[in-house]
This record gives structure tokens, C-alpha cells and sequence, in this order.
């Protein structure tokens, strides 16, 4: 077998969709025995291991390892990490993960991100405001990336001035080097320089008893406590709000961007959508998180035997669902590599399956429609400088991190 795949490889990096459609079509359950690691590439596979929650599979090595993690092999089942320091709760699967997402969910929940599309509005018409005079700048960054960051920012109690250094922060903490992958431990410490500050004014605040502005994804976390009693210290809180901060920043404006640019290439699909933003705008948003999302996998360790393909995962190995692949897969979406602004969508990998389904969906969705539809109503014409645009190599996030428009 002359084929290779490896997540961490440099060509694979720079344009995975080639080993995916040859590991869709030939090696649907592929090992890579460097990491003892099987690599999911079906949308019907993924779909069936992500929604397995009787402890088959559990994120106790992380749901994104670096090569580090997966180069030490398991001879068994892997068990959770130990409660004190609390790491990230994604890396649990019990009742605790729940809990914990629970406790800071709240302003996520649809009928709360309901009530923050006008706010979303304001701040897409305020870049609109300072970008359109301009005549060219940076579709990716400027526009969506500094929307979906300062919303970030007022959720977790950041000041919204810096939006601008949290989205440099998370962009650079997607990156990786060839053989390495990305490592959120590394990058964690300059999170935690933004959300630290955060929990330790919050902490200060509640306990001189005044009347506080709302700050519920904060507070939700102060106020909960472990199975043991134990409450959350100041890192331990910061920590929790890490899948928030790093997802709600880099993923929308990665999909809209390119999304826009899809558009502008098809200008029958364009007079289409623009015919009825309001209710077409929805529609083309379910292709952009297909089409466009830039999240490539997500990792499981497998806790007890699983067969699929006639192979079989044993206790300690390691599956990784390849999203991005499932997204092209021509068994669930025809012409998977045509972008179809209506294309009927029934099931969707791109926000994961399961019990870690990402928490921020609601709000991502309607990021991503807020979005689109102002730059329609105010951006007759555009042209996207693709010879200019950019896509950094990654193992996780691969998307346009830079995309030149012209109005």
C-alpha cells in the first residue's frame, strides 16, 4: 500500500481533501500504527461513533491531542483525568462533563442567543461603518473575525477593545508544525491572560455583595462545585471557558468569508439568494458550515472494544472522526464538491454528534446568518482577491485565514 495518511503531515496540512476522498473510497477505517490510531473518514461511520454515549468511547486524552499524546500508546483503557487541578472538562465523559457545561451554558441556549441578534447587527454594521470606505481589506479578519471576537469578549466579561488581540491569540493557537499538531497546552497560557483577569474581578465583585451586570457564563462556573464540594479556583474557572473563547472567535469568520466568496463565484446562486436575504440567507448558511467549516477532526479514545468494517478498536487505541471529510462524503450529499446554496441538508457533522456537540451552535448559526445578510444589504458588488488569499497549514483548523475583498 503506497498510500500514507497522517493528520500531522505537511501535504496533508495543505490540502487534506484528496487523502479524504481516497480514504472514503478505499480505507474507511485507516490505522496509523506510528500514533495507534484509526482514522474515521465516512459521514455514516462518524455519525454512528460520535453518537455512542454508554462509555465505548471517551475524550479522557483530550478531543484534540497533539502528536506528543498520541505517541505514547495505551496497553489499556485510559481512565479520566483526576479531578484536582480540574483540567478542561471536554476531557470528561461522566456525569461531570454535563454539570460543568451545564452550569455556563446558559447565554448559549437558543432563547438566550435569540435575544442577542440585534447586538450582533450593531456590530457587524459598526466594522461595516469603517471597513466599506476603505474600498479593500481583509474579509476574514476584519469583518467576521472582529464581530465573533468582541462577542466573545462581552460573554466571558472581556473589555471589547481587545478583540483584535483574542482573535490574533486564537488564530496563532491553531497553528502547528508539521509532525506536531496543535497543542492547546501550549497555547493555553496566553488564553488564560485574557480570561484569568475575568474570573478574579468577577470573584472580586460577587463578594462585596453589589447589584452586577449579568455574567452568566462566569458566574455560572463560580458558583458550581465539584462532586467532592470543592469549589473552582481562579485557572481552574479560566479553564472551562476555553472551548467558548477559542471556538466562538475562529470558526464563524472562517465560514463566512469563504462562504461570500463561494457566491460571488456563482452569480445565478447569488441573484438567488439575494432575491430573499431573510429567508434565503438560512438556507445558504447550512452549504457554508458544509462546505466551508474549517475544522478538520476530533479525537476518542475507545474504553471498550468497537468493531466497524471489520476491524476492531480496542480498549486504549484511539479513533479520529475526520468532520471535514464526512462533510464530502457523496453517500449522504451528491456532488459533495459542488457548493449548492439549497442543497437539502438532513443531517450535519459540521458542530459534531454526541454529547460534546459543540456548545456554541446556537449562536454560531446565527453569526453566520447575521453576517451574510448585512453584507448583502449594504455590499452591492465585490470582488474577492483570491491570488492573495491565504490558508495556513493546520491539523485542526483549516480555513482562509485571510481573504482580500475588493467593494
Amino acid at each position: 500500500m503506497n498510500f500514507r495518511y497522517d493528520p500531522f503531515d505537511a501535504q496533508v496540512m495543505a490540502d487534506p481533501l484528496p487523502y479524504y476522498r481516497i480514504l472514503r473510497d478505499q480505507y474507511p477505517v485507516y490505522y496509523m500504527p506510528h500514533w495507534d490510531t484509526y482514522a474515521l473518514s465516512r459521514f455514516e461511520d462518524i455519525w454512528r461513533v460520535l453518537e455512542v454515549n454508554d462509555g465505548t468511547f471517551v475524550a479522557s486524552e483530550g478531543t484534540l491531542p497533539p502528536a506528543s499524546v498520541l505517541a505514547q500508546h495505551n496497553t489499556g483503557p485510559v481512565d479520566d483525568p483526576p479531578l484536582h487541578p480540574l483540567p478542561f472538562h471536554a476531557v470528561f465523559d461522566t456525569d461531570l462533563y454535563s454539570d460543568i457545561r451545564r452550569a455556563h451554558s446558559q447565554p448559549l441556549r437558543p432563547k438566550s442567543v435569540a435575544g442577542l441578534e440585534a447586538r450582533i447587527r450593531e456590530l457587524a454594521n459598526e466594522r461595516l461603518d469603517l471597513l466599506l470606505p476603505r474600498g479593500s481589506f481583509d474579509l476574514t479578519q476584519e469583518y467576521g473575525g472582529i464581530v465573533a471576537a468582541s462577542m466573545v469578549c462581552e460573554l466571558l466579561g472581556i473589555p471589547t477593545d481587545r478583540a483584535p488581540q483574542v482573535l490574533a491569540a486564537v488564530n496563532a493557537g491553531s497553528l502547528a508544525e508539521p509532525g506536531e499538531g496543535v497543542d492547546t497546552a501550549e497555547a493555553r497560557p496566553n488564553y488564560l491572560e485574557y480570561l484569568v483577569p475575568v474570573v478574579e474581578r468577577r470573584r472580586t465583585d460577587r463578594s462585596s455583595g453589589g447589584a452586577l451586570p449579568g455574567l452568566p457564563i462566569v458566574d455560572g462556573l463560580l458558583g458550581y462545585h465539584l462532586p467532592d464540594g470543592s469549589a473552582l479556583n481562579d485557572v481552574e474557572v479560566a479553564t472551562q471557558m476555553l472551548c467558548i473563547f477559542i471556538g466562538g472567535t475562529e470558526t464563524v469568520p472562517k465560514i463566512v468569508a469563504h462562504g461570500l466568496w463561494e457566491l460571488s463565484q456563482r452569480p445565478d446562486q447569488m441573484t438567488a439568494v439575494r432575491a430573499d436575504p431573510a429567508a434565503n440567507v438560512p438556507i445558504a448558511r447550512e452549504e457554508m458550515l458544509r462546505y466551508c467549516a474549517p475544522a478538520q477532526w476530533f479525537a476518542r479514545t475507545a474504553r471498550k472494544p468497537f468493531s466497524i468494517h471489520g476491524e476492531t478498536i480496542e480498549p486504549g487505541q484511539r479513533v479520529i472522526t475526520l468532520l471535514a471529510s464526512a462533510n464530502r462524503d457523496e453517500r449522504e450529499y451528491p456532488e459533495p464538491d459542488e457548493f449548492i446554496w439549497d442543497r437539502p441538508i438532513k443531517r450535519s457533522l459540521a458542530f459534531g454528534r454526541g454529547q460534546h456537540f459543540c456548545i456554541g451552535y446556537h449562536l454560531a448559526r446565527l453569526e453566520v446568518a447575521v453576517l451574510v445578510q448585512e453584507w448583502l444589504r449594504r455590499v452591492p458588488d465585490y470582488e474577492i482577491q483570491g491570488d492573495a488569499a491565504t490558508r495556513l497549514p493546520s491539523s485542526f483548523q483549516w480555513g482562509w485565514n485571510n481573504i482580500p475583498v475588493e467593494v
